[in-house]
């Protein structure tokens, strides 16, 4: 037995060998490279499952706020035909929150964010990848404090370039409300993500950005600048991105969130 499990070692040490001299371990590690870059893309051709594990806290007039949420945020690309995709992108929000409204607390469900993004499946001669398309407002929320009670639509658009190992770009969005509950106050929210991120050949990525919104009815921007690292790794056949970040406030309203924030997040991948 000993010899057999000798033997094996052998032959497993032989045939990575073997692959490192064909040039199949090297394809591997670019394979990895091409996927971690893809996840850099918000209208990359890649259905992705990710969850975002987020903290934030400073909340309320005395700032002993705190909030928890998972955002779980697929995404689906659609073939329209040979040059066309449509990326199905969407937020919804599982939120845990204490003290944000000062002696409540609350748990469930937020509203949906829905976007499609209409793009090219080639980018353009200058090497632009873009998108635009509609975003949606769907007033899910379980309890009234975590959800705005209005339906909402708007345009949202997104262009980008990669460079090597650099991927650079812009998201937004703008959502007008409509309907829903009668008392509560009128949506109309721009949000602005600018992005830059660097993708090392061992599938690591390092990105900053910024998830801005301006509420344009309380005339508040809500600014948050992000830094997160991540890498792609595989359990057996199935490729992951896992990844960690701090955020600060750098703006936000009165009674929002303050201070320092982290997140946490794992990427499912499904590539074709």
């Amino acid at each position: 037995m000993q010899l057999d499990r000798r033997a094996r070692s052998v032959r497993n040490l032989a045939l990575y060998m073997a692959a490192s001299a064909s040039g199949m371990a090297p394809a591997m590690a670019q394979d990895s490279q091409d996927l971690a870059k893809k996840l850099s893309n918000p209208v990359a051709a890649l259905i992705s499952v990710p969850l975002q594990f987020n903290y934030d806290e400073g909340f309320g007039p005395n700032r002993e706020g705190h909030k928890t949420y998972m955002n779980f945020q697929p995404v689906v690309p659609i073939s329209l035909n040979s040059e066309w995709n449509v990326i199905s992108r969407t937020i919804l929000p599982l939120v845990d929150q204490s003290n944000v409204v000062p002696g409540t607390s609350q748990s469930g469900i937020g509203d949906i964010t829905q976007s499609f993004f209409f793009s090219p499946k080639e980018p353009t001669a200058g090497g632009l990848i873009w998108g635009v398309g509609p975003a949606l407002l769907l007033p899910t929320g379980s309890d009234p404090l975590l959800s705005a009670r209005k339906w909402g639509a708007g345009p949202t658009a997104v262009v980008l370039k990669q460079d090597g190992p650099w991927t650079y770009g812009a998201l937004a969005n703008h959502i007008w409300g409509f309907g829903g509950v009668e008392t509560r106050q009128d949506v109309s929210n721009t949000f602005l993500q600018p992005f830059l991120s660097y993708t090392t050949p061992t599938a690591w990525t390092f990105t900053v950005n910024s998830e801005s919104s301006y509420d344009w009815k309380n005339k508040e921007w809500t600014v948050p600048v992000n830094a997160m690292v991540s890498k792609l790794v595989k359990f057996g056949q199935q490729p992951v991105s896992l990844g960690v970040g701090a955020r600060y406030w750098a703006d936000s309203p009165e009674n929002g969130p303050h201070g320092w924030g982290a997140r946490a997040i794992a990427v499912f991948l499904f590539p074709k």
